[in-house]
């Protein structure tokens, strides 16, 4: 491959790594793949830790959150800077072309969760890296969680290179998990490294691109997997070597042209033409490079580090960033390049303990130096930039310059939210915010103690700002506070966050359902309200006749009154009462709709009469008829829609009918069955956790309200009665 050469008119002068020598780069797989594991052994070979951290112990670097550490899961997306060079010190090492010898890179790695509650973290990450890592359990292969980052990949754009680990354990099978690949993410995938050996005999690799086996040894090693040598391939791998390389070559050059010349002329195709082609088709993505090793014993990161460097893309190497003008649709196109004008996306939002509200943005062109002032085209505003940080796992450290292509965050921005542009004002530009899912699961909660009552409140609008899946709203009906997110999970760390960075204890339950009351026929009613307590009384009586209105034509209360049997000035009192009454209900205590009232007759008294009795009239008028009307409960009905793999679609159909829900229709697209049901909202509580694990992970829902129906009399009984132990009005 030929010399990088560094464009001048795209570095800034000052630049310590130019972009040709960047690389941003995620690490994303599904739970417990092992990505903060590779990503912590990474920082180590890079020389940016002198000691290794552990999951399992909770010392890693990139997982630095107190409830990260007690789970040993990662919940927020960390990023690190780390600098690599491809070297070659070791014996016979110079047998193996490396494209970017001895050229020292910058690698900017963002480590994201893959648990399915943290989805929103992965989306984000995605929107601004230019290339990825994708790991893989060499035991489990492609597992559901793998596949919704690689959607997530594809959606943004983003190349990628496979990284089958965990080949140490039990039950380890690079081939399942390269068929794996292919056949469930419809990859182009080749090995460009195969595995000496596996589970306890895993030894090293073989590089198919030179033709050379990188030996650690078997078992647990010494010296932290620094010391590996270069060997000849060991004689029962040779043939295989040999077949996986021709089978690469022609994998490439079936979309290379300038290889595909080589080989029809057949020509010898050496290690720096077929690493340049490699890396063209995985630029432009269309071939996935795939690697083998073990993080955790230490194998075969050296090696993943160096692809990393020559397979992956620079920031010049994917097409630029695209954004629109402000207040139009014209695309302007945002070149990559130092001396531009300044544009950036902030992805991230993050209130830290020291520095307080940090602000993650991967700047697309031009430089940031520290006083600047940047504009911020949603709210119209400028703010001048105090610090610049570069973040690496807990660690900040203060930067004075960002340039094209870096990852780093500000300090004290105001009024800002994930996806906005940040830019010069004279480039008025809004760039393609990321997308998020709409939460899927709600909660109510409430504080313990009046004292924490305000702290709550803040504390929920800073968790909200800094996660676009998390919302909090007050429920019109109930008086409830709801929290919702994107599983249980999602909201137990929510809760436990609360508790700690704003030191809020709170009780959290099931969300009150706002059910309805109607009536089936119709009924008169009289209502009299008659109090003689010596000096004036009250007196006030009212008849009304309710009776059934059409669906969705709400609440009518008309005035029928002929000669005066009430006077005009206290109909509305009358009517006041009536529409308390169905506000607050009488049924079970929940609001009356679909009602047609009319005010008939009633009588008065000349002195006692006044507007809170004929008030205290029309409620007791109308619970009369009311209670004489066949009165009914509904419930609200969600309209529910499944996406799942075929293999899942009986167990789903049987959880759906045991939820009382009813099955409208079922399609099949793109390999995936697509359930349409309407399903009382009361049994949708905790559907996230049950769907996930009736299909593995690997189904999802969406849900949205359709239409009140009728609650069937097995479950009425359990709704009076704690509709019984309330108080009587709620509104």
């Amino acid at each position: 491959m030929e010399a990088v050469v560094e464009n001048k008119s795209v570095n800034a002068p000052n630049r310590p790594y130019t972009l040709e020598r960047t690389r941003n780069i995620g690490i994303a797989a599904h739970i417990d793949a092992g990505k903060t594991t590779t990503t912590e052994r990474i920082l180590f070979y890079t020389g940016l830790i002198h000691k290794i951290g552990d999951v399992d112990d909770g010392n890693t670097v990139t997982d630095w959150m107190e409830q990260e550490k007690e789970r040993g899961i990662t919940i927020t997306s960390a990023a690190v800077t780390c600098f690599w060079t491809q070297k070659a010190t070791k014996a016979n090492e110079n047998d193996i072309y490396k494209a970017f010898l001895n050229v020292p890179h910058r690698i900017n790695i963002i480590d994201t969760p893959g648990h399915v509650d943290f989805t929103a973290e992965v989306e984000r990450s995605m929107r601004v890296l230019d290339g990825a890592v994708a790991v893989f359990c060499g035991v489990a292969g492609v597992q559901p969680q793998s596949e919704t980052v690689w959607r997530q990949a594809t959606k943004y754009k983003v190349p990628r290179i496979a990284f089958v680990n965990k080949m140490d354990r039990t039950g380890a099978n690079f081939e399942n998990a390269l068929n794996d690949m292919r056949k469930k993410l419809n990859a182009y995938a080749f090995p460009i490294f195969l595995p000496i050996g596996a589970e306890e005999n895993f030894e090293g690799v073989v590089d198919v691109v030179n033709q050379k086996a990188i030996v650690w040894g078997a078992g647990d090693i010494a010296n932290e997997g620094l010391n590996y040598e270069i060997k000849d391939i060991p004689e029962h791998l040779k043939e295989k070597a040999a077949a996986a390389r021709q089978e690469l070559i022609d994998a490439v050059s079936n979309k290379d042209d300038s290889l595909a010349e080589l080989v029809l002329e057949e020509k010898p195709i050496d290690a720096p033409t077929l690493k340049a082609a490699i890396r063209r088709l995985t630029c432009k993505i269309e071939l996935i490079p795939v690697l083998c090793g073990s993080a955790f014993k230490k194998k075969a990161v050296q090696v993943l580090v160096d692809s990393v460097i020559d397979y992956l893309p620079s920031p010049l190497d994917v097409p630029g960033a695209e954004g629109t003008e402000v207040g139009t649709d014209n695309v302007v196109k945002v070149e990559t390049s130092d001396n531009a004008k300044f544009c950036s996306l902030a992805f991230k939002l993050w209130t830290d303990p020291y520095a307080g509200k940090l602000v993650f943005f991967r700047v697309y062109s031009g430089q940031l130096k520290k006083g600047d002032t940047i504009y911020n085209p949603r709210t119209r505003k400028r703010e001048r930039v105090s610090r610049l940080m570069v973040i690496q796992g807990s660690e900040r450290k203060d930067v004075d310059h960002a340039h094209a292509g870096d990852i780093a965050a500000l300090v004290g921005l105001r009024n800002i939210t994930t996806g906005d542009t940040l830019c010069d004002e004279d480039f008025d530009v809004t760039l393609e915010p990321p997308t998020f899912p709409e939460p899927v699961i709600s909660m109510a909660v409430e504080p313990k103690t009046k004292a924490d009552r305000d702290k709550m409140s803040e504390g929920l609008q800073r968790l909200a700002e800094e996660d676009p899946t998390f919302r909090c709203f007050t429920n019109e009906e109930t008086s409830q506070l709801i929290i919702a997110g994107m599983g249980e999970l999602h909201l137990e760390i929510i809760i436990d966050r609360l508790k700690r960075e704003f030191k809020v204890d709170a009780n959290t339950g099931a969300p009150q359902i706002a059910y309805r009351e109607t009536i089936t026929k119709g009924a008169d009613g009289e209502g009299k309200f008659i109090r003689q307590s010596g000096g004036r009384g009250q007196y006030g009586h009212a008849l009304v006749k309710v009776a059934p209105n059409e669906k969705g034509k709400g609440v009518e209360v008309n005035n029928k009154i002929v000669g005066g049997a009430i006077p005009k000035e206290y109909v509305p009192a009358v009517i006041d009462g009536i529409e308390e009454a169905i506000r607050s209900g009488v049924y079970a205590g929940y609001q009356v709709i679909d009602i047609k009232v009319d005010v008939i007759d009633g009588s008065f008294h000349e002195v006692d009469s006044n507007e809170l009795a004929f008030k205290m009239a029309g409620i007791f008028a109308l619970k009369d008829a009311f209670k004489k009307a066949g009165p009914i409960l509904l419930e609200p009905i969600m309209k529910v829609e499944v996406t799942t793999p075929d293999e899942y679609q009986g167990d789903l159909l049987g959880d759906i009918n045991r939820r009382r829900g009813t099955i409208i229709g079922i399609d099949a697209k793109g390999g995936q069955t697509i359930l349409n049901a309407n399903v009382p909202l009361a049994e949708m509580f905790g559907y996230a956790t049950a769907i996930r694990s009736l299909s593995k992970g690997r189904a999802s829902y969406s849900m949205e309200p359709l239409t009140f129906e009728q609650v069937p009399n097995s479950v009425l009984t359990t709704i009076l009665d704690s509709a019984k132990s309330k108080p009587a009005a709620r509104s």
